[in-house]
């Protein structure tokens, strides 16, 4: 059970002043704030002593502080990463933070390959691999890819290579793959093309060009006139990508500069990568819980949890202001690193001017995300008043749930739940559902099921029962795709459970028609209505979302099937195998000896699935 805050006073005095992590918690058990300090007790207490030296973030804070625990560590730099852990898993509200920060997306080389791929990853690992981000979005990273595919012929297919195929593919005759899966390209070479990809990853573009300079010259001196030609475009096309990117003055410098604008709930960072004196990229990312927070605090809140998933640190790190917890940041960082780094304001010359640059970016990115707050505001208010008016209402649609069914022949059925709340995607509240009805092939049997199961959880929560906070709480609307006869399926799982306060629709396909429990005639919106916007947003989210598992669920089923009943395949090695020929088709064209060689095969399996097969 929550402490009441009066007992504070004696569990606080046993905190103990060592470093570590703390978390305050609602009387719900919900996770509103999670900070780190040298001294747990000493900042523990400052929270509870004296409410005249609190800003209003953490009067409103305090107030609704229920209970506290914490975690001691070995050191402030622990207490960092642990901090930024929690973080990131539990998004506190009151914390300040990067938005979205779920999987932000990162360029992976996957050097455990004997052929290295170059792909898009929203996971990383110590796998040997090099991850190069995290980029702000999957656009950006895209383009990063976009530009390395047409200066690297690197491959960008999954099939196994065995060198011996008749001819390659399209990518060989364009000049974006050197094709070793015909063995016009050796192992040798094709590690020569990652390494350049590697090195342009990591800045490194003298070497690169030093490098393609070198294996030109000595393509002409053995009279390879056609390589020598390839290389001689690839070096041109590098050198046209960094014309006009050289920052004068800052010589072969590698640094990151970071520029930030707040003010209200959020705040937009601004960040540029500069290596070996060259701009090679920049991104932007906007954070959460910045009310009433100073630009120090919000600088020091973006670097630590920017660099705890960043796949390098530079050597120096240009900042507008000075920021909070410097010394500890700068000793993590530099644990990071492996070398020295420096955090530092440029008060003059070439450094100033790049920062004030990307500052002033940052503020323009802050006022066209305020242009944009104020537009989404306005629109999703009058689309709520609208469905609110049109659909007879009680209260104006705040949190819409709808729900849709997904299967093939009623194969994998499962359902979705997707979230709106105030006009937008709520997907952290989002969920998924098995069917677990006998007639799968029954669509309504299965919305009603689902709503059973969803809101049986809502009725134990007004209870007073203990429940995931997504299905305590009670939605404003609910939603159905489909048309009379699935919402005739929630209206009696409403009955069933005694919830009639919940609001019912139902949204047909063909001509949108919105179908209401006790109307006679389905009511029909203006084709531009923001009101019908919304709902067909709502819609297509949950189709998408199910839509998404049940592919999820029928790949599963299939890759276990196409490997069930194969004599010493398991469960371990029919996960290895999907690994290493990533899937059955990988698997039937590879030769009896590379199924083999793969990791945990033998000879005699080998043989028994290629017969399987």
């Amino acid at each position: 059970m929550p402490a009441e805050p009066r007992t504070f006073s004696t569990r606080l005095a046993a905190v103990p002043l060592k470093p570590g992590v703390y978390i305050h918690r609602d009387s719900e058990g919900k996770v509103l704030y999670v900070g780190k300090s040298a001294s747990l007790r000493n900042r523990l207490r400052s929270y509870f002593g004296s409410k005249n030296n609190l800003d209003a973030k953490t009067t409103e804070l305090v107030s609704r502080i229920a209970d506290f625990e914490f975690i001691v560590t070995e050191s402030e730099q622990e207490a960092l990463l642990l901090e930024n852990s929690l973080i990131k898993k539990h998004k506190p509200r009151f914390n300040v933070r990067l938005k979205d920060d779920k999987t932000y997306p990162y360029i992976k080389v996957d050097l455990a390959e004997e052929f290295p791929r170059v792909y898009v990853t929203r996971r990383t690992a110590n796998d040997g691999a090099r991850y190069f981000g995290p980029f702000a979005s999957a656009g950006s990273v895209r383009k990063t890819l976009d530009l390395l595919k047409r200066l690297f012929p690197y491959r960008s297919c999954t099939k196994a290579i065995t060198g011996t195929d008749d001819r390659p593919c399209l990518e060989f005759h364009i000049k974006r793959c050197v094709a070793p899966c015909t063995g016009y390209a050796s192992k040798l070479d094709y590690s020569k093309v990652i390494d350049q990809v590697l090195m342009f990853l990591e800045g490194n573009t003298k070497e690169v060009v030093t490098e393609l300079e070198t294996a030109m010259l000595e393509a002409s001196n053995q009279l390879e006139f056609e390589r020598a030609g390839a290389l001689r475009d690839r070096l041109k096309a590098i050198e046209r990508v960094y014309e006009g990117q050289k920052v004068v003055g800052l010589g072969r410098e590698n640094l990151d500069v970071i520029g930030a604008a707040y003010g209200g709930e959020e705040a937009w960072v601004e960040i540029f990568f500069v290596r070996q004196g060259n701009l090679i990229g920049r991104d932007h990312f906007t954070m959460s819980g910045t009310r009433d927070e100073t630009g120090n605090e919000i600088l020091a809140r973006f670097i630590e949890q920017f660099y705890t998933s960043a796949s390098h640190v530079p050597r120096r790190i240009l900042v507008p202001e000075s920021i909070n917890r410097v010394a500890t940041i700068n000793q993590w960082l530099e644990s990071r690193r492996d070398g020295p780094v420096e955090i530092t304001i440029p008060q003059r010359g070439p450094k100033r001017r790049l920062l004030k640059m990307v500052s002033e970016n940052a503020e323009q990115g802050l006022e066209q995300l305020k242009l944009k707050w104020i537009s989404d505001s306005t629109r999703m208010e009058s689309a709520m008043s609208e469905l609110q008016e049109q659909l007879n209402l009680p209260t104006l649609p705040k949190r819409i749930e709808c729900y849709d069914i997904s299967h093939i022949q009623g194969t994998n059925t499962v359902a979705s739940m997707s979230v709106f709340q105030e006009g937008k995607p709520l997907s952290s509240d989002y969920r998924r559902f098995k069917i677990k009805s006998h007639d799968r092939n029954d669509d309504f049997a299965s919305m009603k099921e689902v709503l059973t199961r969803r809101f049986k959880r809502l009725k134990n929560a007004r209870e007073g029962g203990e429940e995931n906070a997504s299905f305590a709480a009670s939605p404003d609307l609910v939603l159905i795709d489909g048309g009379k006869g699935q919402l005739s399926s929630a209206v009696e799982a409403m009955l069933y459970l005694g919830l009639q306060d919940i609001q019912l629709a139902s949204i047909a396909k063909r001509e949108e028609e919105i179908f209401l429990p006790d109307a006679a005639e389905p009511v029909i919106m203006p084709r531009n209505s923001q009101g019908l916007f919304l709902l067909q947003r709502a819609r297509d989210e949950a189709h998408r979302f199910a839509i998404t598992f049940h592919r999820n669920l029928r790949g599963k089923s299939s890759v276990k099937s196409a490997l069930d009943n194969v004599p010493g395949i398991g469960p371990k090695r029919r996960k290895m195998l999907i690994r290493t020929f990533g899937s059955v088709k990988g698997i039937r064209e590879a030769s009896e000896d590379q199924i083999a060689a793969s990791p945990g095969m033998t000879e005699k399996t080998a043989r028994q699935l290629k017969e399987h097969l």
